[in-house]
């Protein structure tokens, strides 16, 4: 039996609707969390002022200040910022009908901060399951992901910002009830934050390291992050990207695609015990390199070429495994025997 085709493509009018959306977001500086809101003037005390009233997390109304009233330079810049928040809710509403990769409003609550307080621009990069969505609507790709509770964040280096920020009050300002995850042992620092009930979100702070599991310390983030192995290949050269989630298109940095790959296909070698969680990291390897493969092979090629020989020798026994899933893409089936068959 042939095994099915992983992905198929976006037709060229949604991906031009999806690249107009990441163009037009990308010159817009800071988002408006949450909702686009409305404006309401209020008199109450004697002075009239202009509020936006919105919803920065589902359920919780909340309302900023915006000007006096009378000063209509102001009034009009936010009324252009809801106006244009609105466009984008629709547009990423219509994309996520049409097979594109959308994100829940809890992950855009938490990106749309991290943007905003300049986390990206500074260094830290998305990976991860959402990273994973994010390229296949990069590259125009239909797929099935898999629902994530998980937001993966990395740096490979310290963050270039200019004063340190507080990793768990950043978080806490999202309007969502983060707690700090306790580490283990009991007197290691935490890496990671979650929401209550065991399906809430979670949040992950990674970073290179020779041993799996290791707590490292992030000084600019106040914070700490687990080390993963090879984590400074993966990371290396992260390219602008965006991810669509709740209402929000958010940039954020993501790792090289094709590094992506065969870091994927790396890790699911060290899921020991966890063998739903090693397909999955096999499936979404699969499928991101079987685009690359019939885009950009030389991508795959070269990735494979500057991956550390620790972790070459590591994948090369997936090969005839991974070559039976893939009778619907010679292309790939041919590069990784190139790549991987002894």
């Amino acid at each position: 039996m042939t095994t099915a085709a992983l992905y198929r493509e976006h037709e060229l009018a949604f991906r031009t609707q999806y690249a107009e959306l990441k163009e037009r977001v990308a010159v817009t500086g800071k988002l408006l969390p949450g909702t686009p809101g409305t404006l309401t003037l209020r008199t109450g005390t004697g002075h009239p002022y202009w509020y936006r009233v919105f919803y920065p997390v589902p359920g919780k109304q909340a309302e900023t200040l915006v000007c006096k009233d009378g000063q209509t330079e102001n009034l009009q810049t936010m009324r252009d910022q809801i106006s244009f928040s609105e466009w984008v809710a629709t547009q990423v509403i219509a994309l996520r009908k049409l097979g594109f990769q959308v994100g829940d409003k809890s992950v855009a609550r938490v990106l749309v901060e991290l943007h905003n307080r300049g986390a990206f621009e500074a260094g830290l990069v998305l990976v991860g399951t959402l990273g994973y969505m994010a390229w296949l609507n990069e590259l125009g790709a239909i797929a099935v992901s898999a629902r994530t509770q998980d937001i993966d964040l990395a740096r490979r280096q310290a963050l270039k910002l200019a004063a340190p920020l507080s990793f768990l009050a950043t978080m806490q300002s999202t309007g969502l009830p983060f707690v700090a995850v306790p580490g283990l042992p009991s007197n290691q620092p935490s890496t990671s934050i979650k929401l209550p009930g065991t399906q809430g979100l979670r949040v992950d702070v990674l970073a290179p390291g020779n041993t799996l599991g290791a707590v490292l310390q992030v000084p600019e983030l106040e914070w700490a992050a687990q080390s993963i192995p090879h984590y400074d290949y993966l990371l290396e050269a992260p390219e602008p990207g965006v991810v669509l989630a709740g209402g929000h298109c958010i940039p954020v940095r993501l790792p090289q695609a094709a590094r992506l790959v065969w870091h994927k296909l790396y890790a699911s070698t060290s899921r020991r015990g966890f063998p739903e969680k090693a397909a999955k990291d096999q499936q979404q390897a699969l499928t991101l390199a079987a685009v690359l493969a019939e885009t950009d092979a030389q991508s795959l090629q070269l990735a494979f070429k500057e991956a550390p020989e620790t972790m070459a020798k590591r994948i090369s026994p997936l090969y005839r495994n991974l070559a039976k899933k893939l009778e619907a893409h010679q292309a790939l089936r041919d590069i990784l025997m190139e790549c991987l068959e002894p």
